[in-house]
């Protein structure tokens, strides 16, 4: 504690015995902690909402695999000529 400038030590005179008041069973995330949870719940909601939106633009179906090899020989024999 000896590196603490005076003003911080000050302040911790201060606070310690405002600290001790508490009840340390009782002690409660506040106001605070329910803003920052309810942002977070707000924010997780907006996601799913947002992936839902998404996945219901993929499409699925698979390509289908019995295309004749061919199809794409006519496109090369046209770019040479």
């Amino acid at each position: 504690m000896a590196d603490m400038s005076a003003s911080a030590s000050l302040a911790m005179t201060h606070l310690v015995p405002l600290a001790k008041e508490f009840d340390e069973d009782k002690v409660t995330p506040g106001v605070l902690g329910f803003i920052v949870f309810a942002v977070m719940a707000l924010a997780v909601w907006g996601l799913m909402k947002s992936m839902n939106r998404h996945m219901g633009r993929v499409n699925f179906a698979e390509p289908d695999d019995k295309a004749p090899a061919d199809a794409a020989a006519p496109e090369a024999d046209r770019s040479t000529a």
